[in-house]
């Protein structure tokens, strides 16, 4: 995959199938990226675990930290990398030794490493690059476009009513 583009189904078919989110580099000062991210997927009902060696025992958004994606005591969906494009690739190798294999790598806006991505398609996962889960959440549940965002999508379909502080959603309510 050249991981140039992805369509609007690719997107949606990993955001309707995940349920828990390891998110490495998660951070808990509320002005970082990360952590809004981190809420706004807690609120669309995804199990978001923070992971970061610095606030390790320590809760985010109420949720425990861990230093390592191997010190998660259950199975990952997805490992969310908030890291640089070169350390991807000891993320990735790190969620190549999970076991279970978490299905999804998905490596935030402004980080890409193609090398680290051919690795993880090879042992048969699937890989976004350069996106936001959030952003691409909101472009298609329709709520970027409720807020007046232009996201190129006509549609008569109006997004899920869901409940949170941001209120339309992709995901059937749980």
């Amino acid at each position: 995959m050249t991981h140039d583009f992805y369509t609007d189904n690719e997107i949606r078919a990993v955001l309707e199938n995940v349920g828990t989110i390891a998110m490495v580099g998660a951070s808990a000062k509320d002005v970082r990226p990360s952590y809004f991210v981190l809420k706004y997927l807690l609120a669309k009902g995804y199990r978001v675990i923070p992971v970061n060696p610095g606030q390790a025992g320590k809760d985010i958004l109420g949720q425990t930290v861990f230093a390592k994606l191997a010190d998660i005591p259950e199975p990952v969906d997805m490992v969310d990398i908030f890291r640089s494009s070169a350390a991807a690739a000891g993320v990735v190798d790190e969620a190549l030794g999970l076991s279970p294999k978490p299905k999804i790598i998905w490596m935030q806006l402004g980080v890409r490493n193609d090398e680290a991505a051919a690795k993880a398609e090879k042992a048969g996962l699937t890989v976004i690059m350069n996106r936001c889960p959030k952003i691409e959440y909101g472009r298609l549940s329709g709520e970027i476009g409720w807020t007046g965002v232009n996201t190129n999508r006509i549609s008569a379909r109006k997004p899920t009513m869901r409940t949170g502080y941001q209120h339309w959603g992709l995901r059937a309510k749980s």
